[in-house]
């Protein structure tokens, strides 16, 4: 008779999954982790630095950590601790420093995404791709428009439903964001991201003025 294969995640097992497995660990070294939003194999939640995602290796023991918004992700880890992986993703989602994590957490390679906000990504990357993707030529004078000004090239673009979503933090999905519309050359329509917020006409010459109102601190 062939042997049973060894379960490298004992700990998950008697747990039933991995979201229960982590929320038992994370109980037991008094660890915030907040809410998951996603479980499947997987186990995802949302914080200020991208939505981050624990995976289970397969071949042998270690939990995968990465980071993640549409379109880009980054490797951060891997650790066969359950519990130093908890603790690690509490003090990313409390906003320690990468420095901090770093000198923590020594499984953790930070050196890659350290590197991608300096150089100004992945909102640098993602102008580029809207900029030159024909299906969304459509967009194209919009969005040089949006582009060409200083404060706005800043923020992050992404397209939803022919308008062009503008977002203070690429990483952090609550951040302050609007949608602005040309239905019609030279004629826009704008919405803020926010509860019972509706569309309003705006005059193309008042377009960026009140752009940078919407998305400036409040």
């Amino acid at each position: 008779m062939g042997t049973q294969p060894k379960d490298l995640y004992p700990d998950v097992t008697a747990a039933g999954d991995l979201a229960s497995a982590m929320n038992e660990a994370a109980r037991l070294r008094g660890c915030d982790m907040g809410r998951f939003f996603w479980v499947t194999d997987d186990v995802c939640f949302h914080t200020s630095r991208g939505n981050v995602s624990v995976h289970r290796a397969t071949e042998e023991r270690l939990f995968q950590l990465k980071v993640y918004i549409p379109d880009f992700s980054w490797e951060l880890g891997s650790t066969d601790d359950l519990g130093l992986l908890v603790e690690a993703v509490a003090a990313w989602r409390e906003g320690v420093s990468l420095d901090e994590l770093k000198a923590r957490f020594g499984f953790l390679e930070l050196d890659e995404f350290a590197g991608m906000l300096e150089r100004g990504e992945p909102t640098s990357s993602q102008w580029s791709m809207l900029l030159s993707t024909e299906f969304h030529r459509e967009q194209w004078s919009l969005l040089r428009r949006l582009h060409e000004d200083e404060v706005l090239g800043r923020m992050f673009p992404t397209i939803s439903h022919r308008a062009v979503r503008l977002q203070v933090d690429a990483l952090n999905w609550q951040s302050r964001q609007v949608l602005v519309y040309e239905p019609d050359e030279e004629r826009y329509e704008v919405r803020a991201v926010a509860p019972d917020s509706s569309w309003v006409e705006v005059p193309s010459d008042d377009l960026i003025a009140h752009l940078r109102a919407a998305l400036s601190e409040q």
